[in-house]
């Protein structure tokens, strides 16, 4: 197993977790309403602790842990801003949005997992496994929210 390739794995999903970060942020400030604005900081919150678990394991392996966004993850800041813009934050576009955003990540961390495995140490993929299994509780929380919306 080589570093490098397990540095670039554990840096892409820092990057994916550096979009969830920010577009939660952007979400917070595009909504008045306070339950969305708690369930951001909750979804925030948990990419806050996937990306230090990440970025010390990459600094073990002696790597530089990613910064910043992908271009996807600004593209779909943009979009939320253009939506929330257009629709004069419209709860429902919002939450499809932030749907968006998390089917992004959940393939990101699944295509890690299944591409990956033989750079991953046993280790590294416990520890990406119960990233997977957090982002997909948000995932499915969101998803929950957006048909609630839907059955209104």
């Amino acid at each position: 197993m080589e570093n490098e390739k397990t540095v670039k794995v554990l840096n892409t999903l820092i990057t994916i977790n550096n979009d969830r970060i920010e577009g939660y942020e952007t979400a917070t400030k595009e909504t008045e309403e306070q339950d969305l604005k708690t369930l951001f900081a909750q979804l925030s919150a948990t990419s806050q602790k996937c990306k230090q678990e990440l970025e010390a394991e990459v600094k073990k392996l002696g790597g530089e842990p990613a910064e910043g966004t992908k271009t996807t993850g600004k593209f779909f800041r943009v979009w939320m801003d253009v939506k929330a813009a257009l629709t004069g934050k419209d709860r429902n576009s919002i939450i499809n949005s932030c749907e968006y955003g998390e089917d992004v990540a959940k393939d990101t961390y699944e295509k890690a997992l299944e591409n990956d495995v033989e750079n991953l140490t046993a280790e590294q993929q416990t520890m990406i496994k119960a990233q997977h299994t957090l982002l997909k509780a948000d995932h499915d929380k969101v998803k929950s929210m957006r048909d609630l919306v839907m059955a209104d």
